[in-house]
């Protein structure tokens, strides 16, 4: 007999959704709607100083606001995040974006192999996605850093407990992105990592902050590059199995 929607639902104790979100007003009750669609987890923004209306939707739509009195980033609002988990004792964060991209449906396989203790953390890998632009920068960045996962740029990954506590760390605070300087982190601290195949969705808002310009792209890759290169020695014994949802 196929179990009913609710019967189907993900129930994992001790699990959170963490969404950085800044003036996502549009889309941010869609992606929230569509989160409770498929679990029940807790969800907490972390509202990076929006000016519009991006904390009334959220609230309206079910999830615990954190609203930051200044802007950090998506990266400081994500570890903001990651600290709020980690004081409150779940075991699990799950850590999405706001804009419609990262397909709820795809939490299952996500995060299938944390749960089955196979690795500490879990990405999903959509390697179609994006602009020749990104997918030159892709390239670039795991040559300079010797990353092999496919997909060093997704937001949409699981974390265990392990890996919540490295990443909540004083020493993490000094990243400016989610990418590679958090990949080579986690990597030298001895944690697997694991690419998740998962379908992703079209934006529902905005582009992205990095990949918009060619100038904001130059300083991106100049500071990761170099990050990457001076971290290529923690690279050098990783290998990553790769796991299809």
């Amino acid at each position: 007999m196929t179990p009913n929607k609710e019967e189907s639902r993900l129930s994992l104790p001790a699990t959170v959704i963490i969404i950085p979100a800044f003036n996502e007003a549009q889309v941010i009750g869609s992606v929230i709607e569509e989160i409770r669609g498929h679990c029940d987890f807790p969800i907490f923004v972390i509202d990076d100083a929006s000016t519009d209306n991006t904390v009334t939707e959220a609230i309206q739509a079910g999830a615990t606001v954190v609203p930051l009195a200044a802007q950090l980033g998506a990266w400081g609002a994500m570890q903001t995040g990651l600290r709020l988990a980690r004081r409150n004792g779940y075991d699990i964060a799950i850590t999405m974006d706001a804009d419609g991209q990262h397909d709820a449906s795809s939490l299952d396989d996500l995060l299938h192999p944390v749960i089955q203790g196979v690795a500490d953390v879990s990405i999903g890998a959509c390697t179609q996605r994006g602009s020749r632009l990104r997918k030159i920068a892709w390239v670039l960045m795991k040559q300079a850093s010797g990353l092999t996962l496919e997909d060093i740029t997704s937001g949409f990954r699981v974390y265990n407990r392990r890996a919540i506590r490295e990443l909540s760390s004083r020493r993490a605070t000094l990243l400016d992105y989610q990418d590679v300087g958090v990949l080579l982190l986690l990597q030298s601290r001895g944690l697997t990592i694991v690419d998740v195949e998962v379908t992703m969705l079209e934006r529902q808002n905005g582009g992205s902050r990095i990949f918009r310009s060619w100038l904001i792209v130059f300083y991106y890759m100049c500071q990761t590059l170099l990050l990457g290169l001076t971290k290529r020695k923690l690279a050098r014994s990783y290998r990553n199995p790769q796991v299809t949802g």
